[in-house]
């Protein structure tokens, strides 16, 4: 279990890290044209599938894979105390998993196949190409109600049993709050919940490295003793 809590520690920290490198991407480099038509937007992708394709599997395939390591590994530090509360988070956790895999899966292949149909088609791939991003947003990428539910939960659990610095746990509520509000489709709020995503799993991070390392520090001095 202490393993598990170190490795789910630096799985965190790697999960920031995705968020930071998303916004950085996404804002500095990704740069559509929103405003030209069918035929030009087709080119651009194609010309950039590789990368696109590469930047979706990380934010969303690699991403959901390193949180299952960390819905378990709470799962696992929360239940003793709080069983049904820990049981509950988890549920959502591993859903949240599941959404954002899943999204990641869609967004490649769909952008393959509108690829291949706008050589012969390219309004017809459009109109499929928005169809699949819309599905996408939906299941992850612009609705955070899934895992702004286990956030919060994590952190009403949490202070339940004092299993976390009392400060993130606020945070935390904070943040599970906004995920659920984003249920609304505003934009403002999906930026507000990813931005706190980079802080909340930094924090969450180095939290469970130090808790770790702390644990290793009292074992150290018993075994002197």
């Amino acid at each position: 279990m202490n393993h598990l809590q170190k490795i789910a520690g630096i799985a965190a920290l790697f999960q920031a890290l995705i968020y930071i490198s998303a916004f950085v991407f996404f804002g500095a480099f990704w740069d559509f044209p929103a405003d030209a038509d069918a035929t030009e937007k087709f080119a651009f992708l194609t010309r950039h599938q590789t990368i696109l394709s590469l930047v979706n599997l990380t934010m969303y395939v690699v991403f959901g894979v390193l949180l299952a390591v960390l819905v378990i590994a709470l799962h696992q530090r929360l239940k003793t105390k709080a069983p049904v509360l820990s049981q509950l988070a988890a549920t959502f956790g591993i859903i949240w998993v599941g959404l954002v895999i899943a999204s990641g899966m869609i967004a490649n292949i769909g952008l393959a196949v509108t690829i291949e149909l706008s050589a012969k088609d390219a309004e017809q791939a459009l109109t499929i190409w928005l169809t699949i991003n819309t599905i996408v947003e939906g299941l992850g990428g612009g609705n955070e109600v899934v895992g702004g539910l286990w956030v919060l939960l994590l952190a009403i659990t949490a202070l339940k049993i004092n299993a976390l610095p009392k400060l993130l746990n606020y945070f935390s509520l904070f943040i599970g709050a906004v995920g659920i509000l984003t249920i609304y489709p505003a934009e403002i709020l999906t930026e507000i919940f990813g931005l706190g995503q980079i802080v909340w799993f930094s924090w969450l991070g180095i939290t469970m490295l130090m808790s770790r390392q702390a644990e290793i520090n009292e074992y150290d001095k018993e075994k002197l003793q």
